[in-house]
């Protein structure tokens, strides 16, 4: 698939269906991943892979904080918090680790790992899989990220879910990008 035909088309799925990539096709995107831009070669990115069981395990984390956050949380969304993990067959935690004292500010640390989760999505439509970036409130949990063997410093920058397309979403009409530049000074 050429460049701009896998950025033009690439869509997150709101199913996926097994396959997902194997580890042979996951290291292709994840050495796409490392070509992100990275101002001061920091290489601020972290995977973890969870796959199978680790899902499940991680679905308990995942409920377990909720309940931290909201104790009043009734039983049926406790659930549904620990099914989201089972919406794929693959997920790879993408993290920064964030260095704060670094003359890199920490903002441009975080911009770089979010340039390797684009590059995450666009590999894996290109290589035909989809890709969905998640966050929500267990990105930013401090016990998820203790449970995932990070740091409070670290940033959890997305839950990118990978697997064969189930159910596509129809391609959305853009607006002309024209609207969207200004001309300077003018």
């Amino acid at each position: 698939m050429e460049a701009l035909d896998a950025l033009n088309t690439r869509r997150s799925p709101s199913k996926f269906a097994e396959p997902a990539p194997d580890d042979a096709a996951l290291q292709s995107i994840l050495g796409a991943a490392m070509h992100a831009p990275d101002h001061g070669k920091l290489k601020p990115w972290r995977f973890i892979v969870l796959r199978g069981d680790a899902r499940h395990r991680f679905g308990d984390v995942m409920a377990e904080a909720m309940k931290k956050r909201e104790p009043d949380a009734p039983e049926n969304m406790l659930g549904r918090e620990r099914e989201k993990p089972l919406r794929a067959p693959l997920i790879v935690v993408l993290s920064a680790a964030i260095q704060e004292s670094h003359k890199i500010p920490v903002i441009e640390q975080m911009l770089a790992a979010g340039a390797a989760a684009q590059n995450i999505m666009v590999a894996a439509h290109a290589m035909g899989y989809g890709a969905a970036w998640k966050t929500g409130a267990p990105a930013y949990d401090d016990s998820v990220k203790t449970a995932l063997g990070l740091t409070p410093q670290d940033a959890i920058i997305g839950f990118m879910y990978l697997g064969t397309p189930a159910v596509m979403p129809q391609a959305m009409a853009q607006p002309d990008p024209s609207t969207f530049i200004r001309n300077w000074p003018g």
